[in-house]
């Protein structure tokens, strides 16, 4: 494991000294096309299927992040079904890559030629599909430098499947590539291929150009396959290359719910083992979902069943889960929380959380501090070392420091039509079953009595006593409840006194 790992790291660092060659007309790519156009008919979605998400971004997006490090001087993304929500979501992620609308589906060579309109004639070009969200930033760089050793007119991005159906299959005539066969065009002995074409394509930008010019809809489907270019640049005696990636999964199109989960399932692998690797103890892998976009530190320790999502953030020493989610969080060194769910919430240095927590947007827990169990806090400040041990709503509130809210206390925040605030000071102490009536202050070192409902403020080192005074009304079980077992307890217990 170890030698592999230096082997990586030597060949990452031989691509990166090719693609930083400096006056070289290959030292950048030119433009790169992402063909983002299909119906996705068997998601069974209003959302386009490039729209759909894994690991915190969408299909597209985990694409365009790949291409990029290529540095592509132009990126141009071919959009057809839904093509309003997919320029709007592009454009939200780079507002400089252009967008090209495919408007009567006519292949992917037809595709890619309306890319290519108006764009650079001459150069090195990226084709690429908007679903393959596991294609890693470092096979592109591969790749590419593959196709810059080799100085070919194409080069094809190739894997090995044992279940190749549906892929196109790599024929070659010795080691060179002669032919690229769709699934529906091919022979029994040419379905029988394992090697497939990955729909990654590096172009001589020029050959291009001319051979989409020949490249006919005689076929199946009546459509322009961008294959075909590569059947007549071999005819014309053109070098094709190919490079075949190391990880099949990096190639896996999406076309149906089920390849989105299992998609889903190799990137939340990919990034478990990320995160292990940098000190991170993920004690169940196949449980633990992590966006790519969260930020977990080393020494972490994340229990079974917990969903880390957006743009959480985990300080050292942290224990998260079970079965805890957290979205769009920050957490901070040390921090405890167990069996909870966490929205745009602060968790401070040493907090404990849950089990059985609800953190609402806007919630900040200060270092040392806690939320029990069975508790909700919405758009609340918890100071320092101050506890809301178990049962109780604390919503629209700032409680100081080192401060106690009893077990079943109600911030009534909400009067029907407007959020009141409650203010409660450092060291108070709210009995169990309080009920704050908003807006109301209670101050420092202050009590209320257990029970309460405060409606004015409680002024610093009061208590406040909201409640009537108990009446016993004796015999009343007797009177009104006769024949109960409650009245026969009551008579029995009476009897023999």
């Amino acid at each position: 494991m170890e030698e592999r790992s230096h082997q990586f790291k030597r060949k990452q660092e031989q691509n990166r000294i090719r693609l930083s060659k400096k006056g070289g007309e290959l030292s950048q790519l030119d433009l790169a096309i992402i063909l983002a156009a299909g119906e996705g008919t068997r998601m069974k979605s209003a959302r386009p299927k490039v729209l759909h998400q894994i690991a915190g971004r969408s299909l597209i997006a985990h694409v365009l992040a790949a291409t990029s490090s290529l540095r592509p001087r132009e990126t141009v993304v071919v959009v057809g079904a839904g093509r309003e929500q997919v320029t709007e979501h592009i454009a939200g992620i780079d507002p400089k890559i252009k967008t090209e609308f495919q408007e009567v589906r006519g292949g992917t060579g037809h595709a890619t030629r309306i890319a290519l309109h108006g764009g650079p004639s001459t150069g090195t070009v990226l084709v690429c599909a908007g679903d393959t969200p596991l294609l890693t930033a470092q096979t592109l760089q591969e790749f590419f430098a593959h196709h810059c050793e080799k100085k070919a007119a194409a080069s094809v991005l190739t894997a090995d499947l044992s279940q190749p159906f549906g892929y196109g299959r790599i024929v070659r005539s010795g080691s060179e590539i002669s032919a690229i066969v769709e699934e529906r065009d091919a022979t029994p002995s040419q379905k029988s291929i394992t090697e497939i074409n990955s729909g990654v394509y590096i172009f001589d930008i020029a050959h291009l150009v001319d051979a989409l010019k020949k490249v006919t809809s005689d076929n199946s489907q009546k459509e322009e396959y961008l294959t075909d270019v590569v059947s007549l640049l071999v005819s014309e005696k053109k070098k094709v290359a190919a490079y075949k990636v190391d990880d099949e999964t990096e190639i896996l199109g999406i076309n149906d719910r089920s390849q989105l989960a299992e998609c889903a399932s190799y990137m939340r692998d990919r990034i478990n083992r990320a995160l292990q690797i940098s000190g991170v103890s993920i004690l169940d892998p196949d449980s633990t979902w992590v966006d790519l976009t969260a930020e977990i530190d080393s020494d972490v320790t994340i229990h079974p069943g917990s969903a880390i999502v957006g743009n959480t953030k985990i300080g050292t020493g942290s224990t998260i889960g079970p079965r805890t989610t957290l979205i769009d969080c920050a957490v901070e060194a040390g921090a405890e929380i167990i069996e909870s769910y966490c929205v745009a919430s602060e968790v401070g240095k040493g907090a404990k959380v849950g089990p059985f927590t609800h953190l609402r947007a806007g919630t900040k827990l200060a270092s040392d501090s806690r939320a029990g169990s069975f508790v909700e806090i919405k758009n609340s400040s918890i100071g320092e070392g101050s506890k809301v041990p178990h049962l109780s709503y604390v919503g629209d509130a700032t409680i100081g420091r080192e401060s106690n809210i009893g077990a079943a206390t109600i911030f009534v925040n909400y009067d029907g039509v407007t959020k009141h605030e409650t203010i409660v000071g450092d060291h108070v102490r709210i009995g169990s079953d309080s009920m704050l009536v908003a807006p109301v202050t209670i101050g420092d070192g202050a009590y209320t009595a257990a029970g309460s409902v405060i409606t004015e403020n409680v002024p610093a080192g009061a208590l406040g006593l909201g409640r009537s005074k108990q009446v016993n009304i004796l015999g009343w079980v007797l009177r009104k409840r006769r024949g109960t077992k409650s009245a026969e307890a009551a008579e029995k217990k009476g009897n023999n006194e």
